[in-house]
């Protein structure tokens, strides 16, 4: 689609110290940073009780038993009518009917807001454009945007790292295998993808540790990458040099609940995680009745992590949609309910009152959709 943020980010990154000024770094930045704004959002430093909650935490503390709120589908925020109808000529490209917005957006704030709020860890979706040269973002079908590429919003958060150096973040990258009708998980995407997290800025930002989780210490000011995609088109030596823990596609079971998987052979690391993101509920249920289906998944491996295995990785998704239902539960009505017609709230209005019995305990990374509502929730979340 284009390629002069890519180039101005390499640019950066290489610059000799003393060749070009501060300044025109500065704007070359500033570039990328705008170009990345329709899924970053516009940055804004801010430094409060909520951007820096980890410098409560020794460095001493390992990851795996910390609480992390994260959000699904974070790039979503701003899948509106208009963003649909201004893509349409490109999602056209793609040769794929794309379904009402209601049905992709899982958030209503961009990905600065969310860092600024305590949100620790972030979902998102990769795929080529319809040109098959940049990779950007999408949910499901849905292009999110047309400018923002993946290595744009990276920046983006090597940036607030960089305003924010006692935190951590973690970033789940996923591919989207249905947004075009010849979309490919093709050698040329994997080397791109593969490139972008082993530049020298990405080595510098990413956790260079590979299929485990160590102490907060070691992680602050960067990011772990939560790797669900494979290099399978690659010599296996691409696999190797990736950092961070591996969540293969094949491994990872569709719309399951309870999903063990070992992300580490050679020391038997396991996660526990939940991702039941549709309930099968019986044909003609109701909005409370799938709701409570999907609170009840999301609960039961929480709880795991509060009793079980203590130095495992829980990693819980409280996300969730019903989209076979006449007439469909959108994620927005499952995470908030759907006013009288949910007269106990959504799934993040029931979790508020869970979470709120589980203080002092570990309960990993929970995904939330809508996560700004109840305003509660992630309070609730990190004060436990």
């Amino acid at each position: 689609m284009r390629g002069v943020s890519i180039s101005l980010a390499a640019l950066v990154t290489s610059w000799p110290s003393g060749v070009w000024s501060s300044s025109l770094a500065d704007f070359a930045l500033e570039k990328v940073l705008d170009d990345a704004s329709p899924i970053f959002g516009s940055y804004i430093k801010q430094t409060n009780r909520k951007t820096e909650w980890m410098k409560n935490y020794s460095d001493e503390t390992l990851l795996v038993h910390m609480n992390i709120p994260g959000t699904h589908d974070s790039t979503t925020w701003n899948y509106t009518q208009a963003t649909q109808d201004a893509t349409r000529g490109l999602t056209d490209l793609n040769q794929v009917t794309v379904p009402v917005p209601e049905t992709f957006r899982c958030q209503e704030l961009p990905l600065i807001h969310m860092l600024n709020m305590g949100i620790r860890a972030f979902d998102l979706r990769y795929a080529f454009d319809p040109t098959n040269t940049t990779i950007i973002f999408y949910h499901s079908q849905a292009l999110l945007s047309e400018i923002a590429t993946l290595n744009d919003v990276l920046f983006g958060f090597y940036q607030w790292l960089d305003d924010h150096p006692s935190e951590t973040l973690f970033l789940s990258l996923q591919y989207e295998g249905s947004t075009a009708k010849y979309a490919s998980n093709d050698a040329a995407l994997q080397l791109q993808l593969y490139d972008t997290l082993t530049s020298p800025v990405a080595r510098h930002y990413f956790v260079q540790t590979k299929d485990q989780l160590g102490t907060l210490g070691q992680a602050r000011g960067k990011l772990t990458l939560m790797r669900r995609f494979d290099l399978d088109q690659l010599p296996s030596s691409y696999t190797d040099a990736l950092p961070g823990l591996h969540f293969s596609p094949s491994l990872w079971t569709d719309n399951s609940p309870d999903i063990v998987l070992t992300y580490n052979t050679k020391e038997n690391l396991t996660a526990y995680i939940e991702d039941y993101y549709q309930p099968l509920t019986p044909i003609g249920s109701n909005a409370t009745e799938n709701i409570q289906w999907k609170y009840n998944a999301t609960t039961e491996n929480i709880l795991k992590a509060t009793n079980e295995h203590s130095d495992s990785l829980f990693w819980t998704w409280a996300s969730s949609t019903n989209t076979d239902n006449v007439p469909p539960e959108w994620p927005r009505i499952m995470a908030l309910g759907n006013g009288s017609l949910t007269p106990t709230g959504g799934v993040n209005d029931l979790l508020v009152s869970f979470l709120n019995q589980q203080n002092g305990k570990r309960v990993g990374i929970v995904m939330f959709d809508f996560y700004d509502q109840p305003s509660s929730l992630i309070d609730t979340f990190l004060s436990l």
